[in-house]
């Protein structure tokens, strides 16, 4: 009992990082634990919990990669069972292995683990698995038969993920609280959680068109690491015990299903070398797809070549990312990706004008790509063109009304217009988008200070006040 206790200790010491997800802010259950728990209730306490992830810096707001793997996860959502679930799919920077499943259709996926995959279906198989538990609606079993008690715990368990980034003796400690206390047909059923999530997600992947042997070959690497360090096991198998029946009843189903080789996107593979470049020394980086170029030793060239760019242009090693840029662009096809590290490139050396004309040319080819519309709105503010990034922006939300980024830009054209009203109007929105209701208020109430605005605005600033008042309180009790 002793070590329970002291994973206790250390479960709240990660939720000290967290204190809006003590008790008394969590939604209120009520009758829930007897009855059920509703999907408007799994929401409601995904978005508590999703408030506090978007506020850790471990928190990974990355337009193309978040772009690529919700691209992805909507794929194989729309290939699930019985889906009637909203799903969003975000990034954490931590390079153990892990993935994790919110009530709510939250599922939030380490930057180490989709580097570890060796390919897309792998990835793939990992996000099966955690919608398949969504769909399952496992989590909601879970907090009806332990009532609110694993409500806290499920919030413990995925915030202190974050807290712990690398720590493994505290990410472990966050798991045994989880299940401390549990009984032992708990534990049973969690185990029957695995077994039909690994059933429902080779599922998925078939239906999508992805290799459901995927799913096998990465689980059986994890399973490796975990003899060959089982005092430093990855998270994912803490958090998701993968047993030798497990494996056994997986290649069972895999021996029923048609053999498919399925190439790799090359998003998959420049969002990798995105991360790659991005983890560790900037000098490192770029010593290591040296390396690679020169030994011929890549999967794919174009995302071998993008990043050594990519490393180069965070060593601030310019004039050679210029030239490794051109051996790039003879090879690769067009792609957004590939447009947006151009042009980031004559933003670090200076030369918006020619970062500008790059943006553009590249969002009439990919209009709708988040990463080219808001470097495009950044680069006419760098450039001091204020009217005409507020008059983008405003024809970028009628495609993406909902925009927490562009609110922001709105309100940087609007502060550089002298339009103090407008431009604290729109960072309250920016605020409220990304779920900082007080924030968002106190920028409403700057505003209304201002003493700008006609009736009209005014009226609407003062209904939008008293509404995300009312969201506030209610998120609080």
């Amino acid at each position: 009992m002793k070590r329970v206790h002291l994973y206790a200790l250390s479960a709240l010491t990660a939720l000290s990082f967290f204190p809006a997800l003590a008790a008394e802010n969590l939604p209120d259950l009520g009758e829930a634990s007897q009855a059920s728990f509703s999907p408007q209730l799994e929401r409601k306490v995904g978005e508590a919990i999703m408030r506090d992830i978007r506020a850790n810096r471990d928190y990974l707001d990355d337009p193309e990669i978040t772009d690529y793997l919700n691209g992805l996860g909507y794929r194989l959502a729309a290939a699930s069972p019985n889906n009637r679930q909203d799903f969003e799919f975000f990034v954490v920077r931590d390079d153990t292995l892990n993935a994790f499943a919110l009530p709510g259709g939250y599922i939030g996926v380490h930057t180490g683990l989709i580097l570890a995959t060796q390919n897309e279906s792998e990835l793939a198989g990992v996000l099966a698995h955690e919608i398949a538990h969504v769909v399952q609606h496992h989590i909601a079993r879970m907090v009806v038969q332990e009532s609110h008690n694993n409500l806290l715990s499920i919030a413990a368990l995925a915030l202190a993920i974050l807290a712990s980034r690398s720590n493994t003796q505290v990410a472990g400690a966050a798991t045994a609280v989880a299940q401390a206390g549990a009984i032992q047909n708990t534990l049973d059923f969690t185990r029957e959680n695995e077994r039909e999530a690994d059933r429902i997600g080779l599922q998925i992947m078939s239906n999508a068109g992805f290799d459901p042997r995927g799913m096998a070959s990465f689980f059986e690497r994890l399973a490796q690491s975990n003899r060959l360090y089982d005092n430093n096991a990855p998270v994912y198998l803490r958090t998701h015990p993968l047993t030798t029946e497990r494996l056994a009843d997986i290649q069972n189903r895999l021996a029923g299903m048609p053999y498919r080789q399925v190439p790799d996107s090359l998003d998959f593979q420049l969002v990798r070398a995105k991360l790659r470049a991005e983890a560790g020394r900037a000098e490192d980086a770029v010593a290591w797809f040296d390396a690679g170029l020169k030994a011929q030793k890549f999967n794919n060239e174009v995302a071998q070549r993008y990043g050594l760019v990519a490393a180069l242009l965070r060593a601030k090693q310019f004039p050679r990312a210029g030239h490794e840029l051109m051996q790039l662009q003879k090879i690769a096809p067009a792609h957004p990706m590939i447009e947006a590290l151009a042009a980031s490139l004559k933003h670090a050396q200076g030369q918006d004008a020619a970062a500008l004309a790059i943006y553009r040319a590249g969002l009439k080819l990919f209009p709708f790509q988040r990463a080219l519309i808001y470097g495009y709105a950044d680069t006419l503010l760098a450039l001091h063109r204020y009217a005409e990034a507020v008059k983008f922006v405003n024809e970028q939300f009628k495609v993406r009304a909902n925009d927490g980024q562009l609110y922001e830009y709105q309100a940087r054209g609007y502060a550089g217009l002298n339009k103090p009203f407008l431009s604290h109007r729109a960072l309250a929105e920016a605020y409220a988008r990304r779920g900082n209701l007080t924030a968002a208020i106190e920028q409403l109430q700057i505003a209304l200070k201002t003493g700008e605005g006609d009736f009209y605005q005014l009226s609407s600033a003062e209904a939008r006040l008293k509404e995300l008042k009312t969201l506030d309180a209610a998120a609080h009790h």
